[in-house]
């Protein structure tokens, strides 16, 4: 079977074409990029069942026809091209999943349902890391509760390397600018309120190595459909907050208008802030883990619910802890977002992920095989109780 990871030479996407290529479930890894040089290299990193193909999403007939015949679609594109890609993959019937929307990108995926469910297509927007695990184990804590009130997702991160003192963005940084700056959306009492980026400041304390973290509020997708997911349950309140090293450094960015999509004049030149902050982070070679250094941060998201069970006040964490990948030169976050959408993939044309329609991954993934697929390549969870907490590192 064949399968295509668009924008396969990126960040997440060099992470998902590695575990692609190192399981049995494909014949043929199409990495498809619109730096012909990334693809290149991704496909030759993992090896004689991945090929590359130069392809610019933006072209909607060359993307129908390359995805033509495959089992399976991975999207690890820049999540506003979201639609339009999804659109390639109704056309040419094959089935879909990417890395996440924003929040505003995934609620215009999920409007597109009625269509792919009269083509008989699945697509599933959000599987990644967060979003992605993180809906599949909020789903699964909600399981052990009668109802569930609130849902807090929390994420941080922390980078052990010592004496390496440059900076790098381990997620794509444009849409890191873009959470840092727009507003913050909440689900409270049944409707969506937005708040102030990075508000609602807290410390809180990870599972290690990551320990004890000052996290916001930030524009994340999960609040988009768990609220949905878990009305039955009688969800009241759902949001997301993050926070690690570099957080400051971001929100700082954002505030200078590094990310804007507003052109500005430079000399007579129109040129989109956004567009030359992510041309210079390739050119001074700040986008993933530096050259020659040690990849050594970690990853942990601790999802909060409350509610009740057996009648009483109960609370449930569920627990996902992210490790770098040192031999693939990949940091917790790429290594993590690739794993899953690989997993996925694999899923899918398994036959183990099944469905038609725009689906959240929180209402079509198999929580004990995803879970037991993540164990397998080093990523450990835990669902607080009955499970025990995760173990030192």
């Amino acid at each position: 079977m064949k399968v295509v990871v668009l924008g396969g030479g990126g960040l997440t996407g060099r992470g998902a074409v590695r575990q692609l290529a190192a399981g049995v479930v494909f014949e043929e890894i199409v990495v498809a990029d619109v730096d012909r040089r990334l693809a290149d290299a991704a496909a030759g990193a993992a090896g004689s069942h991945a090929r590359p193909a130069p392809l610019d999403v933006r072209d909607r007939s060359s993307t129908e026809a390359l995805l033509r015949g495959a089992a399976a679609v991975v999207n690890a594109t820049p999540y506003e091209l979201n639609v339009e890609v999804m659109g390639a993959a109704l056309d040419a019937r094959v089935p879909y999943l990417d890395f996440g929307g924003l929040f505003h990108t995934t609620r215009r995926q999920l409007a597109l349902d009625r269509s792919f469910r009269e083509a008989g297509v699945l697509a599933i927007p959000g599987l990644g890391q967060v979003p992605g695990i993180s809906n599949v184990l909020a789903m699964a804590a909600a399981e052990r509760l009668e109802a569930v009130t609130s849902i807090v997702l929390r994420d941080g991160w922390r980078d052990l390397r010592v004496g390496d003192p440059r900076p790098s963005f381990t997620w794509s940084p444009t849409t890191f600018l873009d959470e840092m700056v727009r507003p913050a959306v909440v689900f409270e009492d049944g409707g969506y309120r937005e708040q102030p980026p990075l508000s609602g400041a807290e410390e809180y304390d990870f599972a290690p190595p990551v320990g004890r973290t000052t996290v916001y509020r930030t524009l994340h997708s999960e609040p988009a459909t768990l609220p949905e997911s878990l009305k039955e349950k009688g969800l009241r309140h759902c949001e997301w907050k993050e926070g690690g090293p570099g957080i400051e450094l971001l929100r700082d960015l954002g505030r200078l208008g590094l990310g804007s999509d507003r052109p500005v004049d430079v000399h007579g030149v129109p040129v989109v802030p956004r567009e030359f902050t992510a041309a210079l982070l390739r050119r001074e070679n700040l986008l993933g883990p530096p050259e020659g250094a040690v990849v050594d941060d970690w990853e942990v998201l601790d999802i909060e619910l409350r509610g009740s069970a057996g009648g009483r006040p109960a609370v449930v964490h569920a627990v996902a802890r992210f490790p770098p990948w040192p031999a693939w030169h990949l940091a917790a976050t790429g290594y993590a977002v690739g794993t899953a959408g690989a997993v996925g993939a694999e899923m899918i044309a398994r036959g183990e992920i099944r469905g038609v329609g725009v689906i959240p991954p929180e209402r079509c993934v198999p929580t004990a095989a995803f879970r037991r697929e993540l164990s397998r390549r080093g990523i450990e969870t835990a669902i607080v109780p009955p499970e025990a907490p995760l173990p030192p590192r």
